[in-house]
């Protein structure tokens, strides 16, 4: 049931993505990336459940020395997350095999240089080392020009910024790179997706619904934009992001590779009329960003302490980090993001306060019931 991709075969070291390649998983270090032994833990964690792939996030230098000691314990192949610092990529590139770049987050460092020479930088840094590239695009953090040129349109923003840096790359003559599309909503992901397949199809595609959040309802998210596109030979890669603890980590490769055999046979899953009425609880699946493993405690107390609220048409986003927690939780109705000893508690765009993850609960509930009852948001 999955037809032949008409993306060009890249190459990952030994591993092949795109064409006629078997569709390969992927997953990320749930850990912070200085803690060495735990990120060694979850790599070969990850690699038993059978990870072609494992993503791993760096943003200083005690990171970079973190992920070189990681390098000589695991052959596992590791992508690195450069998060908002891309000048880290020349240190970080003897020790992977592969770079993932978001383009929202150039615009972080060195305001004067240019966004083609801040590509054409990786992607020297690549080819000298023989890695591949990610162009990862993240509707929680599209460009600021492109959030610009379309603001009420985020199929065309994520589209347009990722078809603006395959053109960039494909410009210096560089060829292993994938691209990815990623949303908490499938819909959007599945639209995006398709857009972009319509325009380059010869790119290799990496899918996934970022923050699902935790299972079953992730599960099903997940399932959802799977089934449309690669039903439609779309996606050459994949990676299932799930809130789960630590050593449950597995389940997202697991669950993966479930998939693709359940598409591949035929066995869809129906998606009842109304999943999309209700509560809709958004969280991130914790990585090496997250400073308090208490996130993941806590979204599954906020889906315990909100199942009273599930006939009401409230989103909820939990994010477990500094550098996605604000933007990707402006389009929620309550958002919370996590640092290390407090959360930020949101509704909508606009800050309600600062709480300890003991004390957040509370008001989260009673803003929670304000917009039950129908009440405006302050200021609103």
């Amino acid at each position: 049931m999955i037809p032949h991709r008409k993306s060009k075969t890249i190459h990952v070291r030994d591993l092949k993505m795109g064409g006629a390649a078997p569709i390969s998983v992927q997953s990320m270090a749930a850990t912070q990336t200085r803690n060495v032994e735990a990120t060694v833990r979850q790599v070969h964690l990850l690699e038993d459940a059978g990870a072609d792939l494992v993503r791993i996030a760096v943003d200083s230098r005690s990171d970079v020395e973190a992920l070189a000691q990681v390098r000589g314990r695991t052959k596992t192949l590791l992508s690195v997350d450069l998060q908002e610092n891309y000048r880290l990529a020349e240190l970080v590139a003897p020790h992977v095999d592969k770079l993932r770049y978001n383009p929202g987050h150039l615009h972080h460092h060195e305001k004067n240089r240019s966004e083609k020479k801040k590509v054409a930088y990786l992607v020297g840094i690549s080819r000298e080392h023989g890695l591949a590239m990610r162009i990862g695009v993240n509707a929680g953090s599209i460009a600021p020009r492109w959030r610009e040129r379309y603001p009420d349109d985020e199929v065309s923003a994520v589209v347009g910024s990722a078809l603006e840096h395959c053109e960039l790359i494909d410009e210096l003559g560089f060829a292993d790179y994938v691209v990815s599309i990623k949303d908490s909503d499938p819909r959007i992901v599945v639209a995006a997706n398709k857009r972009f397949a319509d325009a380059r199809p010869d790119v290799p595609l990496h899918l996934g619904v970022t923050e699902a959040g935790m299972p079953p309802d992730g599960v099903i998210k997940t399932r959802i934009a799977f089934e449309q596109l690669l039903a439609l030979g779309i996606g050459d890669t994949i990676r299932v992001s799930l809130t789960v603890p630590f050593d449950d980590k597995g389940e997202e490769v697991v669950i993966g590779r479930s998939i693709i055999k359940d598409i591949d046979a035929g066995r869809f899953r129906s998606v009842p009329p109304n999943f999309f009425n209700g509560l809709n609880i958004i969280a991130c699946p914790s990585c090496s960003r997250v400073e308090n493993e208490r996130f993941v405690d806590l979204a599954q107390e906020v889906k315990q302490m909100t199942s009273y609220a599930t006939e009401h048409n409230v989103t909820i986003a939990i994010m477990g980090c500094r550098v996605n927690g604000p933007g990707e939780t402006d389009d929620a109705d309550l958002g919370l993001w996590c640092g290390p000893t407090h959360v930020n508690l949101k509704r909508g765009e606009e800050t309600v306060g600062t709480y300890t993850y003991d004390a957040v609960l509370p008001r989260l509930k009673s803003e929670l019931d304000r917009i039950i009852a129908g009440e405006k948001a302050p200021g609103g």
